[in-house]
């Protein structure tokens, strides 16, 4: 929990039960910030590029396109659209990196999805992720998909930044992520989009390269003289692979591996499987099948099967602990070599950072292969062992970042389970969740109709402190939804008492108050039918904060006494002292200070007791600022520089600034302006690194400098 002078602002920390959680300011009635600051912090999300051949035509094109766009001082927009394979992201990505020294706001990048299993990228869900880049607090995403737009735009409207929006389905999805100001969108397709035409988008069509292009890619893959040697088989065998860069770089990389064999050789392996494909061929795609078909028939036995097991992988990239999952021993060390060889064959991109991706045609052979090539038996391992890995990893995680929050079951198939290095200390490991968490979250969509439901809550328990801290309302809420339709599903009351409270919670902070109520009512009955008396009390104290947003106080202060007085005879004591903060908050809101006082100092004692230093610290700051208001002003000092103390080792700053804030108002109920002004640009300082800067607290503390500096006084 959070408290401060005149309101509270909480925040939950430790277990999900008995902890709490609150934005905002309440003084009677609930006051929301809504301008919003972005952190200065510069984007760099796009894939490394690869050579292309033959394309200086249409780079040409784009550029010519920008040039009369920037002298109309209107965005850049252009659509390029081809066969799968034809090279449209090398082709974009080698024209948007070119320009990275003129837009220096950074680079945005999507793969919208048009060819995922799982259907193409909800507009929301990428604007989410791109405001998150470009500065903007989880905190103060919106929750619209209007309001996202908007935002982005304003975000965008001085910012010089280039967008790859790879892989569209429909120019509706493609509108809502189109930029404002001086920025450059390039989007790819396998279909034109016309309906971007009115958005003054530059339409490219991408053909297959031309025999003499096609067979300068195949020696640069092969890079030796073979094709000099044997210029007309290479000439065959690029008209063979359709002159799809893809086809021919797959080809080549065959040949790469074989530097004795001869450029006839694979003409007639591919001429052969080119005509058995022909019947399975998709938006002409039959020549690069034919080639991923004789690439996979070449690879070792193990690498084969790496190959199509990894193709069953739910999210857009992976990274090699998911290799090793997916091994029959879980040896990173082997899936290590075995994924060499399929980004050898080039049958794997890299995605940098030692990650992995599939093109979208290759990923669909894949997992064809591994529907003709696996028995179901198998396929359903390979799930779990995906799901397993994310659970086992996930997991670690919440143990580095949350320690006390781990109290619920993990199930896990059979081995081997995987858990990939989640980092050493929390900061490292919410980045790691943060960047798993799409495949997360492809797990957990997955999970019910996979048959592991139980995957479905415990992952979405295992994320509890990446939403918590990070705010992903949009995952936060879905996760929990399945979660609790799995819980349900298998008749486990505690996990659905869990994904009701975590959920609830989760709709408390998108303020979603009087949801977030029903959902903590729902669990309490849940728990009252099943006679848990512990279960049911938690529930107070999340109905009570539920109330406080409602604004109905009186009834949010019955919850918070009823949740401090039971809590502690079921056994959990540090819930109960966290009911106690709530209500001194409330308390302190209300103008009862002496209450605040005495619920605080209660609270302070007990999570000391419990080993919990840092909310015991903000009890003491509640503490000092209940004295403060009291005009008990010694024991306010040494109750704010205690806690200042202690929050200064952990560098919570938010906290911080609130101690800090209340030492200026002890400075200046005692005339020492000088230290009042001092104090109050420190706070100032310390709200503005957390983004908290338009705050209430803040605002409070600017008013009062402004005030000092114009020699005058606030009471």
């Amino acid at each position: 929990m959070r408290s401060h002078e005149f309101g509270s602002s909480n925040e939950l920390s430790g277990t999900v039960h008995g902890a709490t959680i609150q934005a905002g300011a309440v003084y009677g009635g609930i006051r929301i910030d809504s301008e919003v600051q972005p952190v200065g912090q510069t984007p760099w999300q796009f894939p490394p590029s690869v050579r292309m051949v033959d394309r200086s035509r249409e780079l040409a094109a784009l550029e010519r396109h920008r040039s009369r766009a920037t002298r109309e001082k209107r965005p850049t927009l252009a659509a390029v659209s081809g066969l799968g394979g034809v090279g449209k992201t090398t082709l974009a990505l080698s024209w948007l990196h070119t320009l990275r020294p003129d837009f220096p706001g950074g680079q945005l990048y999507a793969d919208l999805g048009a060819q995922s299993p799982d259907g193409p990228a909800l507009p929301g869900e990428v604007l989410g992720r791109f405001l998150r880049a470009l500065g903007v607090s989880v905190q103060q995403v919106p929750a619209t998909l209007a309001e996202r737009t908007a935002l982005y735009r304003s975000v965008t409207a001085n910012r010089r930044v280039v967008v790859l929006l790879d892989d569209a389905a429909t120019a509706a999805q493609v509108r809502p992520l189109l930029p404002a100001g001086g920025t450059v969108t390039a989007v790819t397709s396998r279909i034109r989009l016309p309906g971007l035409t009115v958005d003054g988008c530059f339409p490219l069509h991408v053909e297959p390269l031309a025999p003499e292009a096609a067979v300068e890619l195949l020696a640069d893959t092969l890079s030796d003289g073979r094709v000099a040697a044997q210029p007309d088989a290479a000439r065959t065998l690029v008209e063979l692979c359709a002159g799809l860069p893809l086809a021919v770089r797959v080809a080549g990389a065959r040949l790469a591996a074989r530097p004795e064999r001869r450029i006839t050789t694979m003409v007639r392996a591919l001429a052969e499987e080119r005509g058995r494909l022909e019947a399975l061929a998709i938006d002409d795609d039959h020549d690069v099948r034919a080639a991923l078909d004789l690439s996979y028939r070449a690879l070792p036995p193990a690498a084969a099967r790496l190959y199509r097991l990894l193709g069953l992988h739910p999210g857009p990239e992976f990274g090699s602990t998911v290799a090793a999952a997916l091994c029959t021993d879980g040896a990173e060390g082997d899936a290590v070599g075995l994924l060499e060889m399929l980004h050898d064959a080039s049958l794997l991109l890299d995605a940098g950072d030692e990650r992995h991706r599939f093109h979208d045609l290759v990923r669909l052979h894949a997992t064809t292969k591994a529907q003709e090539d696996e028995p179901p038996q198998q396929r359903e391992t390979a799930l779990r062992r995906i799901a397993d890995h994310y659970l086992a990893s996930a997991t670690r995680a919440e143990e580095i970042i949350d320690p006390q929050h781990r109290t619920m079951r993990r199930d896990y198939g059979a081995g081997p389970v995987v858990t990939a290095n989640a980092g050493r200390d929390p900061q490292a490991a919410l980045d790691w969740l943060e960047r798993e968490l799409a495949n997360v979250m492809a797990v957990v969509r997955q999970a019910r109709t996979a048959g592991f439901p139980a995957i479905a809550w415990q992952l979405a328990d295992a994320l509890w402190p990446l939403f918590l801290r990070r705010k992903f309302y949009d995952d936060w809420r879905t996760a929990h939804e399945e979660g609790l339709a799995a819980a349900r599903e298998l008749g486990d009351t505690a996990a659905e008492g869990r994904m009701l409270t975590s959920g609830g919670l989760g709709q408390l902070g998108s303020g979603n108050h009087g949801r977030a109520l029903e959902m903590f009512e729902r669990a309490a009955r849940l728990y009252l039918d099943a006679g848990d008396r512990l279960g049911h009390a938690r529930t107070l104290n999340y109905r009570g904060l539920a109330l406080q947003r409602l604004g109905q106080l009186e009834e949010a202060i019955d919850q918070f006494r009823r949740a401090a007085e039971e809590l502690p005879q079921h056994g959990d004591r540090r819930a109960g002292a966290l009911a106690r903060l709530n209500l001194a908050d409330t308390a302190l809101a209300m103008g009862r200070a002496e209450s605040a006082l005495h619920h605080a100092g209660t609270a302070n004692t007990t999570l000391h007791q419990e080993g919990d230093s840092y909310n015991a610290a903000r009890a003491a700051t509640l503490l000092g600022h209940a004295s403060l208001a009291l005009d008990r002003l010694d024991q306010a000092g040494e109750q704010l520089s205690s806690a200042l103390t202690t929050l200064s080792g952990m560098a919570a700053r938010y906290e911080m600034a609130r101690a800090v804030g209340g030492l200026a108002g002890v400075a200046e109920r005692r005339g020492d302006a000088d230290t009042a002004r001092d104090h109050y640009r420190e706070a100032l300082e310390l709200y503005a690194s957390v983004d908290r800067s338009r705050s209430e607290e803040a605002e409070s503390a600017r008013r009062r400098l402004r005030r000092l500096e114009g020699g005058g006084s606030e009471a």
